[in-house]
């Protein structure tokens, strides 16, 4: 008896030899495992994502192992660490610079909503200058946590249609932060 468990294949039309499903999540299925990330990491935070990327969790089994540390080729911005106010346009830069379709993970308290640090020159959450998808909490989040970030980033993206980045919804949530 053999323990190899077989995913299961997408709703679609099968047959000896062929498999036929909708390109969108085809597109989807190519997306989510092959995210390109860009870490901002600013503290602790960033020392558990190291942690994350080494052989113990292994993040290069999710499709990850090529970080990008240039926002041109990157698709998922990983907010972790404190983020200084003085700090926050260049976060924004950063994430106007990258090609869309863009991702945003916040990794940390501090990163989701400023963490112990209240005071004038914290940001108080990345959500005040750029939109966020997928926030992990803790201070600083283990590495299963920021790995479950990451799953529920590869879900959403898995399940995004091609057309929302051009709804009037999406358009309005991008005017609301300036962003064109």
């Amino acid at each position: 008896m053999s323990d190899i468990k077989f995913a299961q294949a997408p709703p679609g039309v099968e047959g000896q030899g062929f498999f036929a499903t909708r390109l969108d999540q085809v597109i989807g299925l190519a997306r989510a495992n092959s995210i390109w990330p860009l870490p901002f990491a600013t503290s602790c935070c960033g020392i558990e994502f190291m942690a994350t990327m080494g052989t113990n969790y292994d993040l290069a089994r999710f499709g990850m192992e090529r970080l990008s540390f240039s926002p041109r080729q990157a698709d998922l911005l990983m907010v972790m660490g404190t983020i200084a106010k003085k700090m926050g346009p260049v976060l924004k830069q950063v994430y106007e610079q990258m090609a869309e379709p863009r991702w945003v993970l916040s990794v940390g308290a501090c990163a989701c909503s400023g963490g112990i640090f209240d005071t004038y020159s914290v940001l108080q959450g990345i959500d005040k200058v750029i939109p966020v998808d997928v926030y992990v909490p803790g201070c600083p989040p283990r590495p299963e946590q920021i790995i479950d970030g990451i799953m529920s980033i590869q879900d959403l993206i898995k399940n995004e249609s091609l057309r929302r980045r051009h709804s009037p919804e999406y358009q309005e949530l991008m005017a609301s932060y300036n962003i064109q």
